[in-house]
């Protein structure tokens, strides 16, 4: 997948959550409210979470060096990583402690309305920049499900915005309930409650990124079709078939091809020479992402373990 689609997505969330952020903190400096600050702390650190994505494609991007033969792009997994241990500490965590202390130690809302229409405003922009997110996954997500685009997709940046868009609606949608309840039944401990709900909702996304980006890190295989689609170039002219395939993402758009490929056995060295360049070659037109090809010429010995 092109990061063009994933970094238009990451700029729409980055703009809404600064001027998220700053309605946010205005409304709390007013009401006092704990799921306000909750909700401020939480754009601050999505506004963050998107600058490292940012960053980390750019970086992503430096040329291959002798210390790193294989190029800088898994760089996008580690900013992706790094975005979810924010999620968790920054933004769960907080609003888990603010949380508990509202409910410890509650106190009345000063000027509920304003909070109110922060919220309202805040649901809009937050829809705003997931409409975008989606508008961007869909040719990337093809017919896979939405949890299994998240679950599957080799680009961190689309699933990270999708994830971090959705809970902040369902966190606003937290915060609007608990200053409501909190203003009707003059319980300010429902402010308290809310706080505490955007907390674990956030540490619920955090983990969710941290299992993904931990996988992406490790090193992924390619995707099934695209395994088949290697397969099936490889085998033609000299190729008999494939022995052993392996396939390991370097970065989301760069795919680490190794295989051992069975060979005619009254080939001349000249003729391996030409089935590898051809083989190589063909698994690049169906594969364009396939740019580091490995193959090991050998004999077709019969089915192995």
């Amino acid at each position: 997948m092109s990061s063009g689609g994933g970094t238009k997505a990451v700029l729409a969330a980055l703009g809404a959550n600064l001027g998220i952020a700053v309605i946010k903190f205005i409304a709390f400096a007013i009401t006092g409210s704990t799921s306000m600050l909750a909700e401020g702390v939480h754009s601050v650190v999505d506004s963050g979470n998107q600058g490292l994505l940012l960053l980390g494609n750019r970086s992503a991007r430096r040329r291959a060096t002798a210390e790193h033969p294989f190029g800088y792009g898994r760089d996008r997994y580690v900013y992706g990583f790094l975005v979810a241990l924010m999620l968790f500490s920054a933004g769960g965590l907080f609003a888990l402690y603010e949380g508990v202390e509202k409910i410890r130690h509650p106190h009345h809302l000063d000027s509920p309305a304003v909070a109110v229409v922060v919220l309202l405003v805040a649901l809009v922009l937050e829809g705003m920049s997931l409409r975008t997110a989606v508008r961007e996954s869909r040719s990337a997500k093809g017919n896979d499900s939405w949890f299994g685009f998240v679950r599957h997709a080799k680009s961190p940046e689309l699933p990270v915005v999708l994830l971090e868009d959705t809970a902040a609606l369902v966190g606003l949608s937290f915060a609007l309930v608990g200053v409501a309840l909190a203003t009707v039944t003059h319980q300010p401990v429902w402010d308290g409650i809310g706080t505490v709900a955007i907390g674990a909702l956030l540490i619920t996304v955090a983990v969710i990124l941290v299992v993904e980006t931990k996988s992406l890190l490790l090193g992924e295989s390619a995707a099934p079709v695209h395994q088949r689609a290697i397969e099936d170039a490889l085998v033609g002219g000299g190729v008999q078939r494939v022995i052993h395939l392996r396939t390991m993402h370097l970065g989301p758009e760069e795919l680490l091809v190794g295989a051992k490929i069975s060979l005619l056995p009254a080939s001349t060295l000249a003729d391996v020479a030409h089935e590898i360049d051809a083989a190589e070659q063909r698994v690049r037109s169906v594969v364009p992402a396939a740019r580091v090809i490995y193959l090991e010429p050998d004999l077709d010995r019969g089915a192995r373990p």
